[in-house]
């Protein structure tokens, strides 16, 4: 701002420009420091029998606690501790078999310093992410990881940017390093995220969904059509299966072949049988099948509704669209 409090006139593009070309050669750099300290760092966290756990302060605690969210996230439990608060009792979170990463730009955190010596008796191995290897935390470190000597993108030089940037991208590459030695899948991280997108792509099944017991209209082949009309107003399903005395289906009606039998016949005998005018052979789905999948199957078979059937065709539920678009399925 000038005197007059008004910003100055500068080239905003021209300046993001700048500051992202500046964050990109630290990453560069960064790019540089990965040798076998890296490697080293890997193989204790894939050794540690408890948690991992990532601390730091101000900008670094930020950084840490987004660490923290993303090793969990991708099979490494791990926890974000303050460790201005674990000066006060909150160093409790950590015992022996855990690991603990410390994060300080310039390797001097005064707070975590102070937490050293109960770190070093609880045999917690120590991994720090600094700037270089010469500040007392890493020189305290089991695996000192360094980002190199970066400018910061902050004109002043005062404002951790390029350094965070760094930080956050060596976090991911541990993450995502963790992640392939583990063997992490897509269904292990959805089981993290139930209530994600994700999470009801890979764990909702059709048995999680379906209509079963008093929900489920069945009629017997017999059955007169204004039974069968009742059985499909009753249960607002839109149709209703029809199966033998053992549950065997052996077809379908639906309030689509209502309209349809009405055009054709210019009405209906309300005692015909709904043998007569029901749907044979149809479309079925396995209550195993994830509800993605019969989303998709309903979309590619242009209806609206599946039976769901054992291996013996015995009639055990009904799934439809609408329900696994209420579910979030998509």
């Amino acid at each position: 701002m000038n005197a007059d409090n008004k910003p100055n006139l500068i080239d905003f593009q021209k300046v993001a420009l700048e500051t992202l070309s500046i964050e990109q050669h630290a990453l560069q750099i960064l790019a540089e420091q990965i040798d076998e300290r890296f490697t080293k760092a890997c193989e204790i966290i894939l050794q540690c029998k408890g948690r991992l756990v990532v601390t730091g302060m101000g900008k670094s605690g930020h950084i840490g606690r987004k660490m923290a969210a993303t090793f969990s996230s991708t099979g490494t439990p791990s926890f974000f501790m303050h460790p201005g608060e674990a000066g006060h009792g909150d160093l409790g979170m950590l015992v022996r078999g855990d690991v603990l990463i410390a994060i300080s730009n310039s390797g001097k955190s005064d707070e975590i310093m102070m937490l050293m010596p109960l770190i070093k008796h609880l045999g917690v191995p120590l991994i720090t992410i600094s700037r270089d290897d010469t500040g007392p935390m890493p020189q305290n470190a089991d695996v000192a990881l360094t980002l190199g000597e970066a400018q910061e993108a902050c004109p002043l030089g005062l404002a951790p940017t390029s350094s965070t940037t760094a930080t956050l991208a060596l976090g991911d590459a541990l993450a995502v390093t963790l992640l392939e030695a583990r063997g992490f899948t897509a269904d292990d991280f959805a089981r993290s995220h139930p209530a994600g997108a994700l999470g009801k792509r890979l764990l909702l099944h059709v048995k999680h969904l379906m209509h079963t017991g008093d929900e489920l209209p069945k009629v017997s082949p017999d059955t007169p059509m204004n039974q069968v009309l009742y059985e499909i107003s009753d249960k607002r399903l839109g149709l209703t299966t029809v199966v033998d005395e053992n549950d065997i289906l052996l077809g379908i009606f639906t309030d689509g072949d209502l309209r349809r039998l009405i055009d054709k016949q210019q009405g209906f005998d309300v005692n015909l049988a709904v043998s007569e005018v029901m749907a044979k052979n149809p479309s079925t789905i396995s209550m195993e099948a994830k509800a993605v999948v019969a989303l998709e199957a309903l979309h590619e078979k242009k209806i609206n509704q599946f039976v769901v059937v054992d291996d013996a065709k015995k009639v055990i539920g009904v799934i439809s669209m609408h329900d696994l678009i209420n579910a979030g399925v998509n």
